[in-house]
């Protein structure tokens, strides 16, 4: 059986992340538009397409296993690269228009990125932008290969060899699923007990798993973890279905924490701020449709206001070099 046959096609991927973010079949059916039904069926397609159980089902709800856990941090991946390959192909087609080349940690890219874009298609609609998402150290190799003409990245320290600007700044957490033991810890846990205990983590490379090894260093430093995923949605439902503590950014959980599908475990020793900042090439400062998105993203808008965004502020006084 060739690939292709094996592979799920991108509705399928599009409805299990939704089923997966909202804890039910019924409202990721809803979520994607199609009957509960209908997505029923197309689960079971995809289990039998891939040969393994993808969700657990209760009174309750459902929750991915841990190879579904798994099934949907890929599934993000092929999703994102077939946004990479349409914005391409987009940007072929906007022959003549001007063009702006983003690259960004996955964080950014999914949670605040689409919003800061939005208002920059209202800014420059003939601008045909293609972004590209990537660890944060991918994201600075890139940029400093002419790859992009502006990256995004998380982590304590500015990437070396590099311009850049802070544009925001954000929180890591230690989330469990509600029936992990620390789930009940109204205290939190020490730095120790963290630092020991094997966690779903992101790959070596990624500002979150920096931000974290630099914190616990002065504590035993970070233990082997219990899994590497290369997705927040992979890392989400790995907490979820009780694979071990996770952590992640705090723009990443706000709806789960909500809704009580994943519960925040406080470790009051350590500070695990970052900043989020822009990167460009040194020595060439960002110009025209470049210069706007780094003023959007100084600007700290996260949620569409409904409207068209007022012009950026002019930039002159907000670059680091």
């Amino acid at each position: 059986m060739s690939v292709a046959r094996r592979v799920p096609d991108l509705d399928a991927l599009e409805l299990l992340l939704a089923i997966v973010r909202e804890g039910s079949v019924g409202r990721g059916a809803a979520e994607v538009g199609i009957t509960q039904p209908a997505a029923s069926a197309r689960v079971r397609a995809m289990e039998a397409r891939l040969g393994v159980a993808l969700l657990e089902r209760s009174p309750r709800g459902s929750r991915p296993t841990e190879a579904g856990a798994l099934v949907a941090g890929w599934a993000q991946q092929v999703l994102d690269a077939a946004g990479a390959l349409d914005a391409g192909a987009a940007a072929l087609r906007a022959d003549g228009e001007a063009r702006l080349r983003v690259i960004a940690s996955l964080t950014i890219a999914e949670y605040l990125m689409p919003v800061w874009l939005l208002a920059l298609r209202e800014l420059h609609p003939g601008t045909a932008v293609t972004l590209r998402t990537a660890n944060s150290t991918a994201v600075a190799e890139t940029v400093r290969a002419g790859g992009a003409d502006l990256g995004f990245v998380e982590g304590t320290s500015a990437p070396g060899g590099l311009g850049g600007a802070a544009v925001a700044a954000d929180r890591l957490l230690v989330v469990v699923g509600p029936r992990h033991r620390w789930a009940r810890r109204r205290s939190g846990v020490t730095a120790a007990e963290l630092a020991a205990t094997p966690l779903v983590l992101r790959e070596e490379g990624s500002g979150t798993r920096e931000v974290l090894d630099r914190a616990l260093a002065a504590h035993g430093g970070t233990a082997p973890p219990a899994l590497q995923l290369g997705s927040t949605t992979a890392l989400k439902a790995a907490a979820a279905s009780g694979a071990g503590p996770v952590v992640v950014s705090e723009l990443a959980v706000a709806d789960e924490l909500a809704a009580g599908r994943l519960v925040a475990v406080p470790v009051p020793e350590l500070d695990l701020r970052r900043p989020l900042r822009a990167v460009w090439r040194a020595g060439a400062r960002p110009s025209g449709p470049a210069r706007d998105l780094l003023a959007l993203a100084r600007g700290g808008s996260r949620r569409p206001t409904g409207g068209a965004p007022s012009p950026p502020a002019a930039a002159a006084g907000m670059l680091e070099t």
